[in-house]
């Protein structure tokens, strides 16, 4: 009695044929505990069988059948099956046995009658052939598959560094095909110091069999590559490494996003340090612009003391005009965006440009003919295209030549750097001059970063530009090498709002000639500042150094006309002061102030004062305020 093989799916499938019923049945009988067994009584009834279960691992076929011979059958069947095959006769036909060799590939020959253990040890070693065949057969159209559908450069080699197997991706990165490189080293197709280190790299991995994981730079055509490698050793029976495998991925789109991430992370931050500097400073510049306003309105010093505080007031308003270049490159300045003819514009600043320019330097148009029109602040574009234009010119200290070209571009997803797809326009500043290295166009967009001495510059030319362009909705690219020239390309979204900026109304004749200001400010020499040019233009002021305050003045019952308020303040912000003050009371009018413009802590429908004021402004926009209610 044969003994089981375990399991069910452990156990094969056997097809037997053959036209004698007592044979069938005597070998269903010998094989039915270790196999699924199915019977045909012909060639023909064995192929159906076939067709019907295709898992069949092993044939048993008799050679004298009516019809159809064994020989015949098993050629037949191979069309079908890849199972194993036995053919089985009662006399010694060497014809038909080489015949069943050749075209049925049978694995084995057993005579007629045959000895049960000697045909039950034929038909396990063919079932077993079977398996291992299938088995490899899927080893390799999986290794096939991987090769074929990956695009990482894959491949294979041998102990002494010969392609045995390779895909592709691989053949194409080394300039060559599969087929012609199979059987090559690599080394021999590098150029000597990589090949040496490659060498170096895969024997240090077959001698200690351990993987290693690198990843560095490569050359390449377009120029050089992040590629991470990894090179993993193959065991043999031993557990000694026979070959190599290697998988290469480029990480090189991957690097230069982490890159962006990381050069976007850190300008967030001097952005944030730039808003946060500039709102100090501001503060410190209204009381200092304020006091000497008001000095010099006091008509108590002689023609040279008003000389000296005009030179200070000028001083103030120099510094004024830093911290609004910081804010606009901290993106934290509200900007005023208007559809704008780039065409018209740069032709207008002809005549600045020529004065700040100077006689060595020529200036070029190349300006697109049906130019879109483009969203921009324009008062803030003619400021960032003369410091683009002042940037050239210190590039070029023998004197040389910009041009300034304008142009439509549609721009499509991924085409350029931090930028969503659609319509442009584009303003460029190409110049002659020297140019920049690769470490130097990696800060340039970095405020306080120069390359120039000490006094000759503040770092904030082109970092202002791509604030605005960012804040805009567009971006700045940069484009240069060293003796080549420089050329800067700030993109502008389309504007499709072909209406002219509405007039503000003249209104009516303000309120009240002289009425109650609250005036909420936690700085208090701006608060001082302030209620000294209310006092002085006739107003009556109350002063609260925080929200809390001035709520609690107005739940007291004070009356006020117009409530003049900080906007960033600690606790109560002047954005929340202003809402719960339009809520509660809403016949009383409210101006901001601020010397941080981030458009997000700003309420919307509230006018806004920028610090540092003179008297004037403040006057004019408290009387705008209080005509408009």
């Amino acid at each position: 009695m044969t003994q089981p093989m375990g399991s069910d799916r452990r156990r094969g499938t056997l097809l037997v044929v053959d036209d004698e019923p007592e044979i069938l049945t005597a070998l269903e009988d010998l094989f039915e505990e270790d196999f699924r067994v199915h019977a045909a009584r012909s060639g023909a009834e064995g192929l159906e069988v076939l067709r019907r279960a295709p898992d069949v691992d092993v044939i048993i076929s008799d050679q004298r059948m009516p019809g159809m011979t064994g020989d015949a059958f098993l050629a037949r069947a191979r069309e079908i099956s890849q199972a194993e095959a036995l053919l089985l006769t009662g006399y010694a036909e060497l014809d038909a046995v080489i015949s069943a060799v050749n075209k049925g590939r049978i694995a084995f020959y057993a005579p007629k009658p045959w000895d049960p253990a000697a045909l039950r040890a034929m038909v396990l070693s063919a079932m077993e052939r079977h398996r291992l065949t299938r088995a490899l057969e899927t080893e390799r159209a999986l290794l096939r598959g991987l090769l074929d559908a990956s695009s990482d450069p894959l491949s294979f080699k041998d102990r002494d560094g010969r392609f045995i197997r390779l895909n592709a991706a691989k053949a194409q990165a080394l300039g060559g095909t599969v087929e012609s490189l199979l059987g090559q080293r690599e080394s021999t197709l590098l150029p000597p110091e990589p090949a040496a280190a490659l060498v170096l790299a895969e024997q240090e991995v077959m001698r200690s069999g351990q993987g290693t994981d690198q990843t560095g730079q490569v050359p390449g055509e377009a120029g050089s590559r992040w590629v991470r490698v990894q090179r993993l050793p193959i065991l043999g029976r031993d557990g000694q490494p026979t070959h190599l495998a290697t998988i290469e991925h480029d990480l090189t789109v991957q690097r230069t996003l982490e890159e962006r991430l990381r050069q976007a992370e850190k300008m967030q931050a001097l952005g944030t340090m730039a808003g946060g500097v500039a709102h100090d400073f501001n503060n410190l510049l209204t009381a200092i612009l304020g006091s000497l306003d008001l000095l010099l309105q006091s008509g108590t010093h002689d023609a040279r003391g008003e000389m000296l505080l005009k030179t200070a007031i000028t001083a103030a308003e120099r510094g004024s005009s830093l911290t609004r270049r910081l804010l606009s490159f901290s993106r934290k300045r509200e900007l005023q965006l208007r559809p704008a003819d780039l065409n018209r514009m740069v032709q207008e600043m002809d005549a600045l440009l020529s004065r700040s320019l100077g006689e060595q330097v020529t200036v070029r148009h190349t300006l697109g003919e049906h130019l879109w029109p483009a969203l921009a602040d324009q008062e803030q574009f003619a400021l960032g295209l003369l410091n683009l234009c002042i940037n050239s010119r210190d590039a070029m200290p023998d004197g040389g030549t910009i041009t300034l070209s304008t142009r439509n571009v549609s721009v499509a997803e991924d085409e350029v750097p931090d930028l969503h797809p659609g319509d442009y326009v584009v303003l460029g500043v190409a110049d002659t001059g020297t140019g920049m290295p690769p470490e130097v166009m990696a800060k340039a967009f970095e405020p306080f970063f120069t390359t120039k001495e000490v006094g000759k510059g503040t770092g904030l030319g082109l970092s202002m530009v791509y604030g605005l362009a960012r804040q805009s909705g567009g971006t700045v690219t940069l484009d240069s090498q060293p003796g080549r020239g420089t050329l800067v390309e700030v993109y502008l979204p389309r504007s499709d709002w072909s209406g002219a900026p509405g007039q503000a109304p003249e209104g009516r004749a303000p309120a009240c000639d002289s009425c109650r200001v609250l005036v909420v400010d936690d700085d208090a020499a701006v608060r001082g500042i302030t209620t000294t040019f209310l006092n002085e233009l006739g107003h009556s002021t109350l002063e609260a150094p925080d929200g809390a305050a001035a709520l609690a003045l107005l739940e007291g019952g004070e009356r006020v006309d117009l409530l003049v308020t900080d906007v960033a303040m600690p606790g109560i912000s002047g954005a929340e002061l202003a809402t719960q003050v339009r809520a509660r009371w809403p016949d009383v009018p409210v101006l901001l102030l601020t010397g941080y413009a981030d458009p997000s802590m700003q309420p919307e429908g509230f006018p806004v004062l920028r610090k540092p004021f003179r008297q004037t402004e403040l006057a004019r926009q408290v009387a705008a305020v209080l005509r408009r209610d």
